[in-house]
């Protein structure tokens, strides 16, 4: 591995296990509640989150990916053990590509394009660190709203929630 994805493939670690916890608060029950109707339902969203890891990870592997390709509107899921299987896989993928990954990959551009038409061009690197990572907290945080909507105890992720206290 390269020593440059070395701090990010140690806090994708630790990230993977605050997800699952949230992941296993997960009512199976409740896998197709929405908060609002242009929203995902918990399930669709659950699942995105488990495949976020591996799913940038696959794409991150090319050099270019075209949104024209992609399918953006998340599956609902049959159960909460596909949920669960998808994150497995998806972890699996993403400390696969970040432990292989070499520096001259790691640095070199990728690109985002729509029907041919280049969006942007970033090192690889970044596109990492944006899209799998930040882009997977900030569903996590949406999938913590809906837990809450739902009377679900929130566990702990960074600190205190208001259900789950880790320092008393």
């Amino acid at each position: 591995m390269t020593p440059m994805l070395e701090p990010m493939l140690n806090e994708f670690r630790e990230e993977v296990a605050i997800t699952k916890r949230v992941l296993e608060r997960v009512p199976v029950d409740q896998l197709t509640w929405k908060p609002h109707r242009k929203s995902m339902s918990l399930g669709q969203l659950a699942l995105h989150i488990a495949s976020v890891p591996g799913g940038v990870a696959k794409i991150s592997q090319l050099d270019e990916f075209d949104v024209a390709q992609g399918t953006f509107d998340p599956p609902q899921p049959k159960s909460i053990e596909e949920i669960h299987g998808a994150f497995d896989e998806s972890v699996r993928a993403a400390e696969e590509c970040l432990g292989g990954m070499t520096e001259q990959k790691a640095r070199g551009n990728w690109r985002l394009m729509a029907h041919g038409k280049q969006i942007f061009s970033r090192p690889r690197v970044e596109i990492l660190r944006s899209i799998m990572l930040n882009h997977w907290y900030h569903h996590r945080g949406q999938l913590s709203v809906y837990l809450r909507l739902l009377d679900v105890p929130v566990p702990v992720i960074y600190g205190r929630s208001a259900d789950e206290n880790p320092f008393g």
